[in-house]
């Protein structure tokens, strides 16, 4: 369904002239902000919104989402509460400039997308950046977005016990998702895995190397399945076979075989 730039995330670079007053901190004497782009590298560090003002007054976001901004080998990967976008990125001179903005393409309800369209816009439009200790702001014009590591924010899930639902499935340098995917889901306990891949259910035995998952032949039931729901449980059983690595990031789980082939999963 989209095809994959080194994106989610360019979406919130916002803007972030180093202007907003100090929050907290304590002690006399007074504090002063950074300069844009002060405070360290932004490089292997991941954010989450925790909150965003417009014209000096707080802006509400989509229902259940958050600004989120990842940035990696000179890539900024962000989620705008509808489709992953991003690219290259460059720091320099307190500003957020990304090379070309690409991304997902899925369809989202209206208040989503036009948060991403939103967000995007602000991208585009160079914002600067200031880094505290574990907060970023993102400042264009008068808007001002700041965001927290997401360590902080929201702790790793356990991969064990945790119900992971579907969000898309990854074939090589394709990755999509079709109405329905979020039936389909998975559960690890230990050497068994159970779920379902909205068609059927299965399970199977899983061992754990190190840091890997190894999975055997799955058991599943019976049911008939056409159309989109065939096309999904064939993309979800053939992710999970052999020997993958596994990434937990907060409420999401990747799975990913050494050519590509995997899944992309929220906790439910």
């Amino acid at each position: 369904m989209r095809n994959v730039v080194a994106a989610v995330a360019a979406v919130m670079m916002l803007a972030a002239c180093g202007t907003e007053p100090s929050t907290g901190g304590s002690g006399g004497g007074g504090s002063t902000s950074p300069a844009p782009g002060g405070g360290g590298s932004l490089d292997g560090r991941s954010f989450l919104s925790v909150s965003v003002t417009e014209d000096g007054k707080p802006k509400e976001l989509a229902p259940k989402t958050r600004i989120g901004l990842r940035f990696a080998d000179g890539n900024v990967h962000a989620e705008t509460g509808c489709n992953q976008v991003g690219g290259q990125v460059s720091t320099a001179g307190g500003k957020l400039t990304i090379d070309v903005l690409g991304g997902t393409e899925m369809g989202c309800d209206t208040p989503r997308q036009e948060q991403q369209y939103w967000v995007e816009q602000l991208l585009k439009d160079r914002p600067t950046w200031k880094l505290d200790a574990d907060k970023l702001t993102l400042t264009r014009g008068a808007t001002t977005v700041v965001l927290q590591d997401r360590k902080v924010v929201q702790p790793d899930k356990a991969l064990d016990g945790t119900t992971w639902k579907l969000e898309t499935v990854v074939d090589g340098d394709t990755e999509w998702h079709m109405v329905g995917a979020e039936k389909a889901h998975l559960t690890i306990s230990g050497e068994r895995i159970t779920g379902s891949t909205g068609c059927n259910d299965f399970e199977g035995v899983v061992a754990r190397p190190a840091g890997k998952l190894t999975l055997g032949e799955m058991a599943v039931t019976a049911a008939g399945c056409t159309g989109d729901a065939a096309k999904l449980e064939r993309g979800v059983l053939s992710a999970l076979r052999g020997e993958l690595t596994y990434t937990i990031e907060a409420d999401r789980l990747q799975l990913r075989a050494a050519d590509g082939e995997g899944l992309d999963l929220i906790a439910g």
